[in-house]
């Protein structure tokens, strides 16, 4: 069965400063970048198990994929996929999860 894709409010504000920060040297990167997220995403409403299990955390329904340098964080509900973060993956990730709580 397929779930639906819920984006947050912080993962979607983490897609615009991405995209702001790209577009400084290329606006086409930053779209065609944006595009790829939207795109694995959409991928996740019917093999949501595909990415790893997020170690930092270690719940079998909080998993990852990663996207050039960036890690898409998602949650796996009953009926919904909840896109938690797009985040580099050098940052902490727990120290960002405890701040947009």
């Amino acid at each position: 069965m397929a779930k639906k894709i819920i984006w947050t409010r912080e993962s979607l504000n983490n897609i615009h400063s991405i995209m702001e920060f790209i577009a400084i040297d290329s606006e086409y990167y930053a779209s065609s970048f944006a595009s790829e997220i939207y795109e694995k995403a959409d991928t996740l409403t019917t093999l949501f198990n595909r990415g790893r299990i997020v170690p930092e955390i270690s719940k079998d329904n909080i998993r990852e994929i990663f996207i050039g340098d960036y890690r898409m964080v998602y949650d796996i509900g009953n009926d919904n996929i909840h896109i938690i973060a797009i985040i580099h993956g050098r940052r902490d990730l727990k120290k960002y999860l405890s701040k947009h709580k």
